[in-house]
């Protein structure tokens, strides 16, 4: 499955890093950057690299510091609702797992920023395959739908996944779409 990472440069943070196959030369010219947020525990990817490359710190939400116990990256918590960057506040997402975060970045118009929740392929948002949910897939979208009817009330123009293509322009209506169709 394809996997996307993200540079927000105004708040100096990578989310969900990997190494890009061509490597760093989009960032020569730039700030590089002071923090890693993980937005699950699973999206390690290439962070240990990064971090000791750049001297940046790495975040995860604190439902998720049990994966880095004896790990050699030092990973700091956050609780849902603290800004973890500035211009970056984390969510709580909740549904697939306990420490799955969507963030909130403050641009112009919003973006929403999602972990494992969903993904956006081929023009088509969707959860997460079955599959990859916990023994009661139904329950874990309820409890997701929940929480979107919660992100819903936040601006976001933009949408941008950890699995996934970007979405500008119309973010809140196609969550809207969304949420309506798996309501239905």
């Amino acid at each position: 499955m394809d996997v996307s990472s993200h540079y927000f440069e105004l708040a100096g943070a990578l989310f969900d890093p990997l190494e890009p196959e061509g490597g760093l030369g989009f960032l020569d010219g730039r700030a590089p950057p002071e923090r890693i947020v993980l937005t699950c525990r699973h999206h390690l990817r290439d962070t240990a690299v990064l971090s000791e490359r750049f001297g940046a710190t790495v975040h995860c939400n604190e439902l998720g510091l049990h994966e880095f116990e004896g790990s050699d990256v030092h990973v700091k918590g956050f609780k849902p609702g603290e800004t973890v960057a500035p211009s970056v506040q984390a969510l709580q997402m909740g549904g697939i797992a306990p420490d799955d975060t969507a963030v909130l970045l403050d641009v112009p118009g919003g973006a929403l920023l999602f972990a494992d929740a969903l993904m956006h392929y081929e023009d088509d948002v969707s959860f997460v395959p079955d599959s990859l949910m916990s023994d009661d897939p139904e329950a874990d979208k309820r409890r997701m739908l929940d929480s979107l009817d919660a992100l819903m009330e936040r601006e976001a123009d933009t949408l941008l996944f950890a699995h996934g293509d970007p979405i500008v322009g119309g973010g809140n209506r196609v969550l809207r779409d969304f949420v309506s169709a798996q309501r239905s």
